[in-house]
């Protein structure tokens, strides 16, 4: 009879990498597309290649710290939840004080990154890393914690804008507003695939506050999104490409629906993983709409 042969113990290269989620890039991309789109929108769909390199770099630092922040505070109740049992500090590889010291470290390297700009985006980045920084905190309290992290995830649009105009204009700040209903409709795909873990660890999610009513707040959720980038669109005369890329977003949102209806976790979390292609499907009409004028 044979024995199968025992999985590789991992090296700790390969420890620190799923740490900090290099082996899962939709967290950065859910990130990177509203800063890109941010970036196009405020330098009229021609934004210059160094800001480009910042912020494309800047948003991975930065998500990537964001996760080991995230594990160091959420390890005591990782271990009681199915899907992150395994995570390298809930499951003894990698101590709270590695990961507090990568974070620390990946911080150090994006700031830096932003040296060479304004001292408004310099500012805006303070409050980005506090606002990182305490979002795990926020699901011990707060019922909606996905509202925080869609500030989170979004506050690379006035950072955007900051560094092309010094200066963030109202409409900007209404476009993070979008982004954090974007935020609350995709992480609570995302909540979903735990609700049973979390209601018995006591975590606040969105998907445990909406109830019954968690698929219908979330197209909601994404209704205003699209309308939030209509209106900015329309302000700014994006053309006929920007409205097919929103065309695209609004038919993704539609597949969510079909999706998420049963509640059911594999569902669910692809529901999530396909908002990859919405912020894609919103950016590309973007820079198509300024390119092809």
């Amino acid at each position: 009879m044979s024995v199968s042969a025992p999985a590789p113990a991992l090296s700790k290269l390969e420890l620190y990498f799923r740490l900090v989620r290099l082996d899962k890039p939709i967290g950065t991309v859910l990130l990177l597309w509203p800063t890109l789109s941010a970036l196009w929108l405020a330098s009229g769909g021609v934004p210059a290649w160094h800001l480009l390199v910042i912020f494309c770099l800047g948003t991975l630092l930065m998500r990537s710290a964001g996760c080991a922040i995230n594990d160091y505070a959420d390890q005591d109740f990782d271990r009681h939840v199915k899907r992150t049992a395994d995570r390298p500090i809930t499951s003894g590889r990698i101590s709270g004080k590695e990961a507090v010291a990568i974070a620390a470290g990946l911080s150090i390297v994006a700031f830096l990154l932003i040296l060479p700009l304004n001292a408004l985006v310099k500012q805006l980045s303070v409050a980005a890393v506090i606002i990182a920084g305490t979002y795990p905190y926020f699901k011990r309290f707060f019922a909606i914690p996905q509202a925080y992290l869609g500030i989170a995830f979004g506050f690379g649009i006035p950072m955007a804008f900051a560094a092309v105009q010094d200066t963030v204009p109202g409409w900007a700040w209404l476009l993070l507003l979008g982004n954090v209903f974007w935020a609350v409709a995709y992480d609570t795909e995302y909540a979903m695939v735990d609700r049973d873990d979390d209601l018995k660890i006591g975590i606040k999610t969105s998907a445990i506050t909406f109830g019954r009513w968690d698929v219908t707040i979330i197209m909601l959720c994404y209704l205003v999104h699209l309308a939030i980038l209509l209106a900015a669109g329309t302000y700014v005369g994006l053309g006929i490409w920007f409205h097919a890329g929103l065309a695209v977003a609004a038919g993704c949102v539609v597949y969510h629906w079909f999706l998420i209806r049963g509640r059911e976790r594999a569902p669910c979390f692809a529901a999530f993983r396909h908002n990859n292609y919405l912020g894609a499907a919103v950016f590309a009409g973007i820079a198509l709409d300024y390119a092809l004028r």
